[in-house]
């Protein structure tokens, strides 16, 4: 018979893949002689058996369940629905990896009408027994059956509000005798006219059946596509004795870490709030006081913790994120686990572990989460702006990093304001933050909240995305119906701009400049170990001579693809390119051509000379020329003026390149097989520039031609006889022996598949993968996003095939093109260079696969540094 169920002692920590991280670290913990509440933890493979089964748990897993009750009443000397002396249990969720906030807990389970009374006498506190209660019917029916906590809030403001207190513990027994029946009587009216359930039992495997259901709620969905946690892993289910923080002035609940999570500087930090249940410290309903003040609270109880906390990190060798309760002066731990931080504490941490020889510098390197990066390059204000402005508030500086945009009170507006909607730089202004807003955070620069501690939602879910994030600020006067709030004697309406420091935690009117970042000598040093350990290039998309300083800067070894068309977009070229385009006739094209060439070939010579002898993959132009012709009846008066040329005659041109679908129309090589002019004006600009900067400034220098959306050997081949033609021609003119290269660009299926006939041609491959992808798929990049929702929430794909390498489809055929390409040519150079290039899974791929290099977004070359390191480390 499978076992589905795990007491604490009988696991470790080595279990993380059955008993979820939680559970794991429970285990742990208990075996340590840690002060546990004992308890048991239902497998992630009851989690998958509950899926595989229809969503209900099987009379096995159940009775496995009643078993280790029967176990956990032995232990306490309680009985579970006892009218006299219950024995309560939390259930909470917990994944193999860490969730914060995704998914959904349960306190104080086991009360009812009745044993709420027994539960009063036994403890001599009826407001902490009737605390209690109100809290369970609050968690169970938001939890369980999804009626809303608002309802429940709006009930504990109004009787806040009649009774003339600000915080829920100055309510009285009474007072929540008031609540519970106001509860019960929203619950029955959610639920159709059915009572909250009385029978333990029945609110035990609810909870649990709740929190299998919270492993597919839209919020869990969405965080795991952002991390890559792959959705048949399943949760775990941890049921524990309860311990309360919310007995009195001995009593507490609270959150810390070893180390600095913002910073990494050592020393414990973190909050705690004396008589209150753990939900309130991360809801951020009150706001906590820092944990050093414990030591004057609870002296005894702050000293046994910093002794505890330095054990368990000492243990587990990383920074730790524990929560504790204290009841009626008794320390419990609750969890750790390896604490969320930012890229700036990670890199502290990393380093500082290493100094302390508790990690070696490969330990340092995995430790760190590539994508984290990002984040040591998000702006900071610019220094001369803000001497101008104006701060009208201040709170906990929860998530570092500066943004200003315009205001928005609710997550669905910021999504369809900012990032991934309408594109506007947006900051969400919530009373609070709750894991239904994630997609809202995500789409903001920045994040304010009313309440809320260091520890909140907000802050962790910010630091994790990289997001500023202001959170605790109690001046402020929010009304979210009405989208205003005040704050330092103004009021602002969505729409208007405000600016934020989440290093500071000062709030500035207005929209306040930013500028990039700088990074710091730990980043330098880990960037150093990194590039020791990899085995995989990295260099860049760029197609500017600043966007390949930055990268150059960040550690890129050359451009992987430079995108030739964006170097025509200019307000001086455009007229030129659309010249070329309208010709009639090959002359009249070259004539324009030629002026192209003067541009073309400035832009080239100013990147060969910034990369200072580093390699660049030159990719002639791709998109179908109607993309440069104008739409916009000023732009078609003002073009017929100067060609001198009908306004008619443009738009019959324009409708004679209309294509259906022009991505897989006539572009890429296509272009050159029909204009071989366009090829030979690129390679003689490629060819001039390199000569000339070699001559200039003594680079050695290769160029590296790369012919686009080749699908055929002889269709290769035809635009390179044109290549070599002219290139053969410019080095005889300049009296030269430089040599050069020719590769294309694998995107299409067929050239995958018949690599090792294009291979005898190309000198390299470089893979396209975002046209790979839309081609392999059969859908386009830029109409995906329409229905790929669907897809995630129906689980046929978990992720982005154009944002995370498709490495069963797409993947394989990368595969396929690298081994017949190099069984024709051993030599082979392969790389690739679409946006996967900077997706540490999608790297990790590009090692395994035996690829030469990746390139990527110039911020993404730090990303992509430290993919390859840990890809060579764990597949040593």
């Amino acid at each position: 018979m499978t076992k589905w169920v795990y007491k604490f002692e009988e696991g470790n920590a080595d279990m993380r893949p059955l008993l979820g991280g939680k559970g794991a670290n429970l285990a742990e913990m208990t075996n340590l002689g840690m002060p546990i509440p004992q308890g048991f933890t239902v497998t992630t493979e009851a989690c998958t058996d509950y899926y595989n089964s229809g969503k209900q748990i099987t009379e096995e897993v159940q009775s496995q369940i009643f078993e280790h009750l029967t176990w956990l009443e032995g232990i306490n000397g309680k009985k579970f629905g006892d009218i006299n002396d219950p024995l309560l249990v939390s259930v909470r969720s917990g994944a193999r990896a860490s969730m914060p906030g995704m998914m959904d807990t349960i306190l104080n389970l086991g009360l009812n009408d009745v044993a709420v009374e027994g539960f009063a006498k036994k403890t001599g506190n009826p407001r902490f027994a009737y605390d209690s209660y109100r809290r369970f019917i609050q968690m169970f029916s938001d939890v369980v059956m999804e009626v809303p906590k608002s309802y429940f809030e709006k009930i504990i403001d109004e009787v806040k509000a009649n009774k003339g207190v600000q915080y829920d513990t100055e309510l009285t027994a009474d007072d929540l005798k008031e609540l519970i029946k106001r509860f019960k009587e929203v619950y029955k009216t959610a639920m159709n006219g059915e009572e909250f359930p009385q029978e333990p039992k029945t609110q035990l495997m609810e909870a649990v059946k709740a929190v299998f259901r919270s492993w597919d709620n839209p919020r869990a969905i969405v965080y795991r596509r952002m991390n890559d946690i792959p959705g048949d892993w399943g949760t775990a289910v941890n049921v524990q004795t309860m311990v309360f923080g919310n007995k009195g002035e001995t009593s507490g609940t609270g959150v810390a870490f070893t180390r600095n999570p913002s910073t990494g500087a050592k020393g414990i930090y973190g909050e705690y709030l004396i008589n209150a249940q753990g939900e309130d410290v991360v809801a951020g309903v009150r706001t906590p006081q820092p944990i050093t003040q414990l030591a004057n609270d609870l002296p005894d109880c702050y000293k046994e913790f910093i002794d505890l906390a330095m054990k368990l990190e000492n243990h587990y060798r990383d920074m730790q994120d524990m929560e504790f309760t204290i009841e009626e002066g008794k320390l419990y731990f609750l969890q750790t686990r390896n604490g969320k931080r930012t890229a700036p504490a990670a890199l502290q941490i990393a380093c500082d572990l290493v100094d302390e020889n508790m990690i070696t510098p490969e330990e340092a390197v995995l430790r760190i989460e590539a994508k984290s990066l990002d984040q040591l390059l998000h702006p900071m204000f610019d220094a001369d702006a803000l001497k101008n402005g104006e701060v009208i508030g201040s709170a906990l500086p929860a998530s570092p990093g500066a943004a200003a945009g315009k205001v928005y009170f609710t997550a669905e507006d910021a999504k369809a304001a900012g990032k991934g909607g309408a594109g506007e730089r947006v900051i969400l202004v919530r009373l609070e933050t709750s894991p239904e807003d994630i997609e809202g955070m995500q789409a903001s620069q920045g994040i304010l909240t009313v309440r809320g501690g260091m520890t909140s939602h907000a802050a962790v879910v910010a630091r994790g995305m990289g997001t500023c994030c202001v959170s605790g600020c109690s001046e402020i006067a929010i009304d979210e119906d009405a989208k205003t709030f005040s704050l330092g004697g103004y009021t602002f309406k969505e729409g208007d701009y405000i600016s934020l420091d989440g290093s500071t935690g000062k709030i500035y009117k207005g929209d306040i400049k930013t500028v990039e970042a700088t990074v710091s000598g730990n980043f330098g040093r880990i960037m150093e170990w990194a590039d020791s350990f990899r085995t995989l290039g990295v260099r860049t998309n760029a197609d500017t001579p600043r966007d390949t300083k930055k990268a150059v800067e960040l550690g890129a070894e050359g451009i992987g693809l430079c995108r030739t068309e964006h170097m025509f977009f200019g307000e001086d070229r455009i007229p030129r390119i659309r010249q070329m385009i309208l010709s009639k006739t090959v002359e009249d094209r070259e004539k324009a051509l030629d002026q192209l060439l003067v541009f073309q070939k400035a832009d080239f010579k100013a990147m060969y000379e910034t990369l200072e002898g580093k390699p660049m993959t030159v990719r002639y132009l791709d998109p179908p020329l109607h993309e440069f012709l104008p739409t916009e009846e000023e732009d078609i008066l003002a073009l017929s003026k100067d060609m001198n040329i009908s306004v008619q005659d443009i738009k019959d041109t324009c409708a004679s390149l209309h294509e259906f679908n022009p991505m897989m129309g006539h572009r890429g090589c296509r272009l050159a097989v029909t204009y071989p002019e366009i090829a030979k004006m690129q390679t003689r600009a490629v060819m001039e520039a390199a000569v000339e900067v070699h001559n200039e400034k003594g680079y050695d220098i290769v160029p590296e031609i790369m012919i686009p959306l080749v699908g055929d050997k002889k269709e290769l081949k035809y635009v390179k006889d044109v290549v070599v033609e002219v290139a053969e021609k410019v080095k005889a003119e300049k009296n030269s022996d430089m040599h050069y290269k020719i590769g294309t660009m694998i995107e299409i299926p067929r050239a995958a598949l018949l690599a090792n006939e294009v291979a005898e041609e190309a000198e390299f491959f470089s893979f396209g993968t975002n046209d790979l992808t839309q081609m392999t798929f059969g859908f386009s990049r830029d109409d995906a996003g329409k229905f790929l929702d669907s897809y995630y929430k129906s689980k046929i794909y978990e992720s982005d095939p154009f944002a995370r390498l498709d490495q069963n489809g797409v993947g394989q055929l990368v595969k396929m093109a690298v081994d017949k390409g190099r069984a024709t040519r051993p030599e082979l150079k392969c790389g690739i260079c679409g946006e996967h290039g900077g997706d540490p899974s999608s790297i990790e791929f590009c090692h395994k696969a035996g690829l030469n290099y990746v390139s990527c977004s110039p911020f993404r070359v730090p990303i992509a540094r430290l993919a390859a390191a840990q890809a060579a480390l764990n597949n040593k």
